[in-house]
């Protein structure tokens, strides 16, 4: 067995384990002194996984789920571990009134490596049933099964942004929406060789998850997507709701070789029919030739007036392939949040961008994190990291005090140390110079919601 096949059958052995991870007993018993059951859910189980997906969907006020839509979502989710949270007084005591699911997924991280990370999803309790800690004894349940997992980060994407800072999370990578006025923004951007085509949706799916495998290295903040997830972009789940109304498109260099894909869908104007608006919900590229053609692809439609898309970076190569910039109404949003469980393993899984020792002091509202450590980058931005125990710093070193939340913030490069200390968020003897330590030469992205 060559090391790389080792490595695999140990990641998926560990994703086995997570998935039986018992509930958490501090955060079991937390519930049950106020009259509830945290209760592991088995996708197994039919009527089980039923009753806790309908109250998912009304958690995030959507309608009841049919018959085929469950068995669709059952038969793609065996990767989560699903909680809910039960009460046996209510009237239907076999529907939980909260629920979370968590599954050990991978993250990319500066240096183009990705590590175990803990992903949280589908957190929601009852307006029935709020005010009784039950998010906090959630929230802090699946950050303890983390850590029990060896999980040196958590990570998810929320609905609600304030939620999630008083368990240590943190905005890591923002995304950006953009609408352009096509009208305006003439294409003078590269116009590489090889061809754009359309495709059947169905292709589309059999080629982005390798594509994607492939790309997401290459972006701090991007994850291994479950493939259920790729059913949902293509529209190949039996229960997709109108699945007609998407488009997809595929770009092949001078070889043949598929580089890029994409997924859109348009709208007419019923006014002007010239002015369609395209939204692009999910565009892959794998070179620069591949972004250069999908995009110059949509910028260049006929009979359109805008073209939308959604969870781009906020530093996107487009800005700068377009004939006037101010066609572009670039809006940014926090979007991937990330939360540090291990200090030491997350510094030293990523890579710095300039060399330097810091002596960090960490503070951590749930203790989960708390410590100093010595921080030491070398000339290729590789970064040591040992307890520090004097009272002052060694000299020469650059000293740090700041909360996991700012250091999970400035975990992935999306901002600077030195903002953080100019908000008031960090202090440090040369803010400027740790920095230079933990930045980076790209903006972080997280393409899809999760």
């Amino acid at each position: 067995m060559n090391s790389d096949t080792a490595k695999d059958a140990a990641q998926a052995a560990d994703r086995a384990a997570f998935l039986v991870e018992p509930v958490n007993e501090a955060s079991r018993a937390r519930l049950a002194s106020g009259g509830l059951e945290a209760r592991l859910v088995s996708v197994g189980d039919a009527e089980q996984f039923a009753n806790w997906l309908q109250v998912v969907a009304r958690g995030f006020l959507d309608g009841e789920r049919s018959d085929e839509q469950v068995t669709a979502t059952r038969e793609r989710s065996g990767y989560r571990r699903l909680t809910g949270i039960y009460d046996p007084s209510a009237p239907m005591p076999d529907a939980p009134v909260a629920s979370i699911a968590s599954w050990i997924g991978e993250l990319t991280v500066p240096g183009g490596r990705g590590i175990p990370s803990c992903a949280i999803s589908a957190v929601t309790v009852a307006p029935t049933h709020r005010r009784r800690g039950i998010a906090r004894a959630m929230l802090e349940g699946e950050l303890g099964a983390a850590v029990d997992a060896g999980a040196p980060v958590a990570m998810l994407t929320v609905s609600e942004s304030t939620l999630y800072g008083r368990y240590g999370f943190a905005p890591a990578a923002a995304s950006a929406s953009w609408h352009i006025d096509v009208k305006r923004a003439s294409w003078i951007g590269p116009r590489p060789g090889g061809r754009v085509d359309f495709i059947p949706r169905e292709r589309l799916r059999e080629l982005v998850a390798p594509l994607h495998e492939r790309v997401r290295l290459t972006a701090a903040g991007e994850i291994d997507v479950p493939g259920g997830h790729w059913d949902n972009f293509a529209g190949t789940r039996p229960d997709a709701k109108d699945p007609g109304n998407n488009r997809a498109i595929q770009y092949a260099d001078e070889d043949g070789e598929v580089r890029g894909l994409a997924l859109y869908s348009v709208r007419e104007n019923d006014k002007d029919f010239t002015k369609s608006t395209v939204t692009v919900s999910y565009l892959l590229a794998e070179t620069r030739d591949a972004y250069a053609a999908l995009w110059r692809f949509f910028v260049e439609l006929d009979l359109v007036g805008e073209v939308r898309a959604h969870e781009l970076s906020v530093d996107e190569p487009l800005l700068w392939m377009i004939s006037d910039q101010r066609a572009a109404s670039v809006t940014v949003s926090d979007h991937q949040y990330v939360r540090i469980l291990d200090v030491p393993a997350a510094l030293e899984a990523r890579t710095f961008g300039a060399p330097g020792v810091l002596a960090l002091e960490v503070a951590d509202v749930l203790g989960i994190a708390a410590g100093r450590w010595l921080l030491a980058v070398d000339a290729d931005g590789h970064g040591t990291v040992t307890p520090w125990d004097a009272t002052e710093p060694p000299d020469g070193a650059v000293a740090v005090t700041l909360g996991i939340e700012e250091l999970s913030a400035v975990y992935l490069g999306g901002v600077s140390l030195a903002t953080l200390a100019a908000a008031g968020r960090v202090t440090s003897t040369d803010a400027a110079a740790a920095a230079r330590v933990f930045g980076w030469h790209s903006a972080p992205r997280l393409s899809i919601w999760y």
